[in-house]
């Protein structure tokens, strides 16, 4: 199957990112939508976004998309999409999905819709009278958004941001994808040195190191995808290999991490070793009134922030500090993620520019000082 139509889900303002990435791995008419991009590819394409994708949050294939206003127009819907070229005899496929704005509202009656007219697909084309669903998991996902309905199956399982170097994380840690984008806006590179003050459980640190050295983030874990009978294994064993080859392995990079924390010290430190880049990236105690500004760094970080009124006063203060330690005239670049809607004022100057972006349900700024 060489023209699959390939969908990425991602953080709310990261589309341009991701395309990019999209591109990268030779995605095939590659466009970007709200929160999301599309592309076409094969298997292989599969394996490989799977893999190498750093801001994706999972990688879907787009089985069908058609309108229903009706669960008799669903179910024929579903019953018409060829599930038997994906499915096995014995595999499982539980189904999951939202609706938005359209005539069927209930999830659990979609749900038991879709899952009955899977069912009976499956059991006519395989002359069976009953569905063992023992094999491997084929997560069926729709989406119903203004009465049109979108099937897919999931090939990621566990979502992508779950790298496997972050066992345990600090109480507001940042997403790994959303990391990721970030510090792609910042345009870290292969001789960048980076910088993150409140370096938490060190996502930041870690997600600069693998784009500098061009480390895909998936090669050290497995994806649902990978039992599924359709695709040979020689496929994912051939994409790990080329994701390795690929690997920059002498680069000048380097990253430095503080936190006044002492657990997130050790959290961040050993999070570096999990993450095998203990000889480019370390994390130490230090307070933010301490900071020392290193000539011709990408300072990235992600400041305590509170809802409560006291946390907010402390987060502001943090702000104002900050606008005093992050110079400007010294070859730097800062890119601060924060939901604070004021932190320019805060902080005492104006970004030369902003993005939107989500973390988590969290709507945030990501205010960038590079000139």
């Amino acid at each position: 199957m060489d023209n699959l139509k390939i969908v990425c889900p991602c953080h709310f303002g990261l589309e341009s990112v991701l395309s990019f990435e999209a591109k990268k791995i030779e995605g095939r008419n590659v466009t970007a939508d709200n929160g999301r991009v599309i592309f076409e590819g094969g298997f292989e394409h599969i394996a490989r976004a799977n893999i190498c994708l750093s801001t994706a949050e999972r990688v879907l294939i787009q089985l069908a998309e058609f309108k229903a206003f009706s669960f008799e127009e669903l179910f024929e819907g579903v019953k018409n999409i060829p599930l038997e070229n994906f499915i096995g005899k014995t595999d499982a496929f539980p189904v999951k999905g939202y609706s938005l704005n359209s005539k069927l509202k209930s999830i659990p009656d979609c749900q038991s819709i879709i899952k009955k007219a899977a069912v009976e697909r499956l059991k006519a084309k395989y002359g069976v009278n009953w569905l063992e669903e023992s094999g491997p998991v084929h997560q069926i996902q729709f989406g119903i958004m203004k009465d049109v309905v979108t099937v897919y199956l999931d090939t990621s399982g566990t979502g992508l941001h779950k790298r496997g170097y972050r066992k345990n994380s600090n109480l507001a840690p940042i997403k790994e994808t959303l990391a990721a984008g970030i510090i792609d806006l910042a345009h870290v590179r292969e001789n960048s040195f980076v910088c993150d003050p409140f370096c938490g459980s060190g996502t930041f640190l870690i997600e600069s190191a693998y784009k500098a050295l061009n480390i895909a983030p998936g090669l050290n874990r497995r994806f649902a995808a990978e039992k599924w009978g359709i695709i040979d294994k020689e496929i994912w064993s051939e994409e790990r290999k080329r994701a390795i080859s690929l690997v920059r392995k002498n680069t000048q990079f380097h990253a430095l991490g503080f936190d006044n924390d002492g657990e997130c010290i050790t959290l961040s430190n050993d999070n570096i070793k999990k993450a095998g880049i203990t000889s480019k990236v370390s994390a130490k105690i230090s307070d933010i009134r301490d900071f020392s500004n290193i000539e011709n760094a990408i300072v990235v970080c992600n400041p305590p922030y509170g809802e409560r009124m006291l946390e907010l006063r402390e987060a502001e203060e943090l702000y104002r500090v900050m606008g005093k330690k992050f110079v400007k005239d010294n070859g730097n670049k800062y890119y601060i993620i924060s939901p604070h809607e004021d932190f320019e004022k805060f902080f005492g100057r104006p970004a030369d520019k902003r993005r939107k972006l989500y973390n988590g349900m969290i709507k945030c700024q990501l205010f960038m000082y590079f000139k």
